[in-house]
């Protein structure tokens, strides 16, 4: 049903959700500079990351197969937040979302020999109120370290979301209905 694919990622996530909807696929690592440049948006940033990562898989393995790259971004108030860099950052960025809604952008790009394709998928997060107890424990765990905003939905983070608007997948790290269109779509061009 699905093409074969080089995926440019490293998380485990992205790989649980292809395999999820059984898009046969093998693994590509790339580095790329996650630099925001200046004036960015959110939209722009994530975008332009998905498509690097896609493109920089695509030169490794010199177009042998479509490769599907993807970058997941957290955004209060406009601002990006990032993986913590330590405690101190996890805390700052976990009393911004505190009892709020942000905003979860993650973006997929599709790239092969001739042709590209790519969406950004926005979900609305609400959090419930975190006590200071909520975030020290929560760090403890270990799990906020490699997550975009410090939290992983899909683990024990999720235990502060109160409300979600859009994409649970998304969240995680690969919008499935989307990047089944995207996949199917391409199929239908080859």
């Amino acid at each position: 049903m699905y093409p074969e694919i080089a995926l440019a990622s490293a998380s485990p996530r992205r790989r649980e959700l292809l395999q999820q909807i059984a898009v046969p696929f093998s693994l590509v690592q790339v580095d790329v500079d996650e630099s925001l440049h200046d004036g960015e948006s959110p939209v722009a940033y994530v975008s332009r990351l998905a498509r690097a990562k896609a493109q920089a898989g695509a030169d490794q393995i010199h177009f042998a197969l479509p490769v599907l790259g993807a970058d997941t971004i957290v955004v209060v108030d406009q601002h990006i937040l990032g993986k913590p860099a330590d405690e101190a950052d996890f805390s700052r960025m976990m009393q911004l979302l505190s009892g709020r809604c942000h905003q979860v952008l993650t973006a997929v790009a599709l790239i092969g020999r001739h042709n590209s394709a790519s969406c950004c998928v926005t979900t609305d997060v609400s959090f419930r109120q975190l006590t200071a107890a909520d975030i020290a424990a929560y760090w403890q765990t270990g799990e906020p370290r490699d997550k975009a905003g410090g939290y992983g939905i899909q683990g024990q983070g999720g235990r502060f979301v109160s409300h979600i608007s859009g994409s649970y997948s998304a969240v995680v790290g690969l919008p499935l209905c989307e990047t089944d269109l995207l996949l199917r779509n391409w199929q239908e061009q080859a």
